[in-house]
């Protein structure tokens, strides 16, 4: 997949087709709108491109750092995995912010993405003070030479599904259900780096430890079922969000794993800790070895909950 991250002097030469959105999640919305993508690309030739912004918007105006699913590296993870030609982080600049709907679809969509057809949701916006609209892209699909596809929302139980219903979802601790909204499980990545050292040789549990970005939205604080992807395969694990209130005193944040059946040596390496079911609230314990009894229940309830799930570990 090629990007164009930050850049506004791009062309492509082939013809595309392409969408627009956050893409924050890959949920089953999404899904639907790459996936038809994917048709046009497979029938007429073209190449597939996604526009979005290098950041959100909001962020943007606001200057404060807004809460995501996805980050933009995991954001480029998914579509190089459903086999996305060209991915466009567009800068959000002041030209951009005042660029009119129709001037967004002549000199970006078509002038730069070279779009010979364009695949978008029914409640699209784009352009100065989002005026552009999927009627729009109608009324402007002959003046400028392309196909147009409007899909429908897809719903769950009368409720279109949308990042922010999955961060609801997400922010109760109802893992299962926003994994069923996003169509794939929630996920965190990043790269496996050194904690307290107390999980093995202390406390018979061996753990990685991953350092989520600032921007990243977390589910709350405690312990997970987890599924770990790794250079060595995937693996089961249970996953404490959290602070870790027993063993540290301070205010970080971090994502640490016992991994099932794993004795690899994997600091350094990039690994992704999908979770799968919420166990308990993360707590503070009176002693080490209340912590290590309730690390064994932990394990044990991991373990129960993959077998009878039939999840790999």
């Amino acid at each position: 997949m090629d990007c164009f991250i930050g850049k506004t002097d791009f062309k492509i030469e082939e013809p595309t087709v392409v969408t627009i959105g956050k893409f924050d999640g890959r949920h089953k919305g999404h899904q639907k709108l790459l996936g038809c993508m994917l048709e046009y690309k497979e029938r007429q030739g073209y190449k597939t491109g996604v526009f979005t912004f290098d950041a959100a918007p909001a962020a943007r105006i606001s200057g404060t750092v807004q809460k995501v699913i996805t980050t933009n590296q995991e954001r480029r993870n998914n579509m190089a995995k459903m086999g996305i030609d060209y991915l466009v982080e567009y800068p959000f600049t002041s030209d951009v912010v005042h660029l009119s709907a129709e001037a967004f679809v002549r000199e970006i969509l078509v002038g730069k993405m070279n779009a010979k057809a364009i695949v978008a949701g029914t409640d699209c916006g784009f352009g100065y003070k989002r005026s552009g609209n999927a009627e729009l892209l109608e009324d402007l699909s002959s003046k400028y030479g392309y196909d147009l596809r409007i899909i429908v929302k897809e719903q769950d139980e009368k409720r279109d599904i949308s990042s922010t219903y999955i961060k609801e979802e997400l922010a109760k601790g109802h893992i299962e259900k926003a994994n069923r909204l996003l169509g794939e499980p929630y996920s965190i990545h990043g790269t496996v780096v050194h904690g307290n050292h107390l999980g093995g040789p202390v406390l018979g549990f061996p753990t990685v430890n991953i350092i989520p970005p600032e921007e990243k939205f977390l589910p709350p604080f405690g312990v997970y079922v987890s599924r770990v992807v790794t250079d060595e395969g995937i693996f089961g694990g249970i996953t404490n969000i959290g602070r870790k209130p027993t063993v540290e005193t301070g205010s970080f944040v971090g994502v640490e794993t016992y991994i099932f059946n794993m004795d690899k040596d994997l600091y350094g390496t990039d690994i992704e800790v999908q979770l799968l079911n919420f166990e308990r609230p993360e707590q503070r314990f009176d002693s080490l070895d209340q912590l290590r009894e309730q690390l064994k229940r932990d394990q044990e309830y991991g373990l129960s909950y993959l077998d009878k799930e039939n999840v790999l570990c």
